[in-house]
């Protein structure tokens, strides 16, 4: 065989001179890779790598493209120039773990030092009938893989025309297992680490694993394990069911005779349901009979009132003729009187008129003023009118004052008794019901009844740091002073109940509902921040984030400043210049200043933040002893009040005379006798009432008899109106009673009875006795159902013991078929993996053989599955001179290329698309490595399905010249590219 001339490893891709055509071989005279009919049809189409690209893999920068051929493929170079690289990436792009390429233990290990990630491009040829998903991948899928710095791996599989496909590694494992691949069986790819530990190893079990591992009779082996380790379980899960199902047997069994047992109560229940049929129908009986007797006794009262209706008639006509009499007479008797109290009057104020300032003195100036206005009406009233309107309206006066006096009394009260109970518990200024309220929170906070306990009131949930802003925050917060705030609904509709019990009247405190926080907002960006003024929230000291919060939401406490002086608020509020983010202010007395308004403020103290609760005491007493005074006068004012309202009452049952023109006295008299009025009235007042006496007693009897028998008539009449209006009610009340009975009896009874037993019966037996009979029975079955138990109950379990029962003898039945089906398909099973693993040993050895018999040696591989050792023996030269000796004694280039036979006896096994070799022949001699690569030559050449990678750091220039082969040959690297160039013998 001619030499090849070697390319030159440090020359570029360009520059590399093509390699000579080479004279007659042996392997062109064997024809191992002769063109023939059928080259072409033979190639692999599924499953073969096509092209690979590195970037930033292990230590190197770039690496490829590398266009692999469909057949026979070298990587050489020597060492560090990536021949390992491109298997390792091959391993890992394909999903194998690190510790499957003995390079690593993560893959984080395979980025270039520096860089952020490592970018591997792997193409798989995907034609024929095999091909995979071919309306979407095309003739060939390629497989993008990315490892970054932190060792995270991402795939991205795209189509023949770059469109990506798929993101997931389920979607490769899919691929791989269609093709075939097996990245991790070292037949399918043997790394150079895998290589040397099988060369040194001698162990006759790491032989036998690794032909185990080849075939993927391991991988057979363990599905068997763990499919008889799932039997072993299901049998003991059988075992426990049948303990299980002997006591749901006994259960059930049980649970049947109580069932069965039911039977006697259902005929007493049949019994009961009868019986209250009954019963429904004999209360509409009753109901029909009480409803009879309302009739008659309305027949016989309407009947009564007819017969008493003509006599009624007559003592109406009666009583209508003397009542005409009587208000003539009266009319006659009124003018009379009329005209001789209006002189007697006259005579009274002309008498008495200067006995005025007796009474005046009780009065203050006020009310006599207003007294002295009244005697204008007598120019132009009725003297009696005039009189009866003064007394009306300085009563209504004196009556207001008085209600005025006790209002203000209570409110006192109850401010010093607030006050005075403040001395010791500060809760007592929010209100003398709130420290129960509080109460009756914690007891229900301790109960368990709030989700989260309420905070409130909020007033005493804060402090001043200037006491002198007392007023100014009161007059801002107002009516959030005495609110709480609760952190949800259903805590705010409880405590609505609790506060319902204790405010009964008037109204309760606010209730705010807001998530409860534990920080306190971040207002800085929409606070006021003035140098010299406070704003509220600054001003106060809150310990509570939720009560801040609560302020800040409901007010806007961080947009209100506190200026203690008046005129300093109007100066910074009603300025051009006034502070951002500010809304309002508040002076030290409570008023409101706004931008272009001022509100002056009604509360002139602090009530619930005032620091000195004494000197408010104080205050309050010497307030109460300056309107002592006042207070005499009101009290004056109250005794007249009583004695004019006892004048009004007997006024309001005189007679009103006629009016006589006084115009003339009053008008000479009036300034005079303007201080005198109200002492003139009440002496006439008494001289009228006087009066009234004498001028009855001197009317005349002429109507006495008029009205002797108009009283009688009255009388009469009055009787037979009572008793009339009395059979009129009792009629109304028996035709209410008829409808209500007749109402009950059709919606009701009949209704009810109709929902009990639609079919109505005749009934002959009382209520009262079914009743009796019902409770009996209804006793009797209790008493039988408290010892047995419920029926529902009873019915219940029974079912639930029967399908327990019977699910479980179901689990257990189609359990034990599960099994007995499963021991036969393992035994058919392991006898066929028995079979299959003796025909794998028998075509092992056979290939065994017949590799060793091309270098003239004999060998001989025994195979012990029972102990799952494999040795083998090889007898270099002539069989005739030398015995077999164990691999151990060889040298090593024949121990070298006894591992290749091995290795290629195992191809002829294994089924994969591709094969790859790293350093196959690192300790093998010049004449052991052409045998063993003559052999694997002509193994690819029977093998064109097939695809070979071998990586060697020979130059392999010796390789016959076939388009079948495709050399790739690696430069030494050059640290100052980034690149490393490649060559290749026979491009297609």
């Amino acid at each position: 065989m001619s030499k090849r001339k070697s390319s030159n490893s440090g020359q570029t891709p360009d520059k590399r001179s093509r390699l000579s055509q080479p004279e007659a071989s042996e392997e062109d005279e064997t024809g191992y890779f002769s063109s023939g009919e059928g080259l072409s049809t033979s190639q692999s189409e599924v499953g073969i790598i096509e092209s690979i690209s590195l970037k930033n893999f292990m230590c190197h920068s770039m690496l490829g493209p590398f266009a692999f051929g469909p057949n026979v493929n070298f990587v050489v170079g020597n060492n560090g120039s990536g021949k390992s690289a491109v298997l390792t990436a091959l391993i890992v792009a394909l999903g194998g773990k690190a510790l499957t390429t003995n390079r690593g233990s993560s893959l984080k290990g395979f980025v270039k030092e520096g860089e952020s990630s490592a970018d591997v491009s792997i193409t798989l040829r995907n034609r024929g009938r095999d091909a995979y998903k071919p309306e979407v991948f095309g003739q060939s899928i390629t497989v993008d893989l990315r490892i970054s710095s932190e060792g995270i791996r991402t795939y991205k599989l795209r189509s023949k025309t770059g469109h990506l496909v798929s993101s997931k590694k389920e979607e490769l494992i899919s691929i791989l297992d269609h093709f075939n691949i097996q990245v991790d069986n070292p037949v399918s790819i043997l790394t150079q680490e895998m290589s040397k530990h099988f060369l040194h190893s001698k162990g006759e079990g790491d032989k036998y694993k690794f032909f185990m591992k080849a075939t993927q009779l391991d991988q057979m082996k363990e599905d068997y394990s763990y499919i008889m380790k799932t039997k072993t379980m299901t049998q003991n899960t059988v075992e426990k069911h049948r303990e299980t199902l002997q006591e749901l047997k006994r259960k059930y069994h049980e649970k049947e005779e109580r069932y069965k047992s039911l039977a006697s109560l259902d005929e007493m229940q049949k019994k009961l349901d009868e019986l209250k049929n009954q019963m429904a129908w004999a209360l509409v009986r009753n109901h029909c009979q009480i409803l009879g007797q309302l009739q008659d006794q309305l027949e016989g009262v309407t009947q009564r009132m007819q017969q008493l209706q003509p006599q009624c008639a007559e003592l109406k006509s009666r009583a209508q003729a003397r009542n005409r009499d009587l208000k003539a007479a009266e009319v006659r008797n009124h003018n009379t009187i009329r005209k001789e109290i209006g002189n007697f009057i006259f005579s009274i104020l002309k008498k008495h008129f200067t006995s005025g300032p007796r009474l005046l003195g009780l009065l203050d100036l006020k009310c006599a003023t207003k007294m002295s206005l009244f005697l204008i009406l007598i120019l132009s009233f009725d003297l009696s009118h005039f009189v009866y309107l003064a007394i009306f309206l300085f009563f209504s006066f004196c009556s207001r004052e008085k209600q005025d006096l006790l209002r203000a009394l209570e409110s006192k009260r109850r401010d010093l008794a607030a006050m005075e109970s403040s001395r010791d518990n500060r809760l007592c200024r929010f209100g003398e019901h709130m420290p129960a309220l509080l109460r009756a929170i914690d007891e229900a906070d301790q109960r368990g009844l709030f989700r989260k306990k309420p905070v409130g009131p909020l007033g005493f949930c804060i402090r001043l740091r200037d006491p002198e802003l007392g007023l100014a925050v009161e007059c801002c917060l107002k009516a959030l002073m005495l609110a709480f705030c609760c952190d949800n609904h259903a805590d705010e509709r409880e405590l609505q109940r609790i506060m319902s019990r204790h405010f009964q009247q008037g109204r309760r405190p606010q209730i705010i509902v807001s998530k409860f926080t534990n920080t306190v907002y971040d207002v800085r960006s929409r606070a006021v921040d003035h140098d010299d003024y406070p704003t509220v929230l600054k001003a106060l000291e809150i310990e509570n984030p939720v009560v801040a919060n609560c302020l800040i939401d409901m007010r806007g406490i961080e947009t209100i400043l506190l200026i203690k002086n008046a005129k300093d608020a109007r100066r910074v509020m009603q300025s051009e210049a006034r502070p951002r983010n500010c809304r309002e202010a508040f002076t030290r007395e409570g008023d409101q200043v706004y931008y272009n308004r001022y509100y002056s403020s009604e509360q002139n103290r602090a009530l619930y933040l005032s620091g000195d609760v004494e000197e408010e005491i104080r205050f309050e007493n010497m307030k109460c002893i300056f309107e002592i005074p006042h207070h005499c006068t009101l009290t004056k004012h109250a005794l007249i009040c009583i004695f004019l309202q006892a004048e009004l009452t007997e006024w309001q049952n005189v007679e009103e005379p006629q009016s006589e023109d006084l115009k003339p006295l009053v008008t000479n008299r009036f300034t005079h006798y303007k201080e005198k009025c109200f002492s003139g009235f009440l002496c006439l007042i008494m001289a009228l009432c006087s009066g009234r006496g004498t001028g009855g007693a001197q009317q005349p009897n002429k109507c006495f008899n008029s009205d002797e028998e108009l009283a009688r008539s009255k009388h009469h009449k009055k009787h037979y109106e009572e008793k009339r209006k009395a059979h009129v009610d009792m009629i109304e009340t028996l035709k209410k009673n008829l409808y209500e009975k007749d109402q009950l009896l059709q919606v009701a009874s009949i209704a009810k009875a109709a929902e009990i037993c639609p079919e109505r019966l005749d009934v002959r037996r009382t209520a009262k006795s079914l009743d009796s009979e019902i409770s009996r029975l209804r006793h009797k079955l209790n008493t039988q159902q408290d010892q047995q138990g419920q029926r529902d109950t009873i019915v219940r379990q029974f079912h639930e013991a029967k399908e327990n029962f019977n699910n479980i003898a179901r689990q257990v039945k189609g359990l034990e078929a599960f099994i007995r089906q499963l021991s036969e398909i393992m035994n058919s099973r392991h006898n066929v993996y028995s079979e299959l693993r003796m025909y794998l040993s028998v075509r092992c050895k056979y290939y065994f053989d017949s590799m060793l018999s091309q270098r003239g040696y004999i060998g001989k591989m025994t195979f012990d599955h029972k102990n799952e050792t494999l040795s083998i023996s090889v007898q270099p030269g002539e069989g005739g001179k030398a015995s077999l000796s164990d691999m151990r004694s060889l040298s090593g280039g024949e121990r070298s290329f006894s591992t290749v036979c091995f290795v290629l006896s195992l191809w002829a096994i294994a089924e994969a698309p591709f094969r790859a070799l790293d350093e196959f022949d690192v300790y093998m001699d010049m004449v052991n490595r052409r045998i063993s690569m003559d052999m694997m030559l002509k193994i690819a050449a029977s093998q064109r399905y097939r695809q070979f990678i071998f990586l060697t750091p020979q130059s392999m220039s010796s390789l016959p010249d076939n388009r079948l082969i495709r050399i790739l040959r690696l430069s030494d690297p050059d640290r100052s590219q980034s690149a490393i160039p490649f060559g290749q013998r026979n491009p297609e």
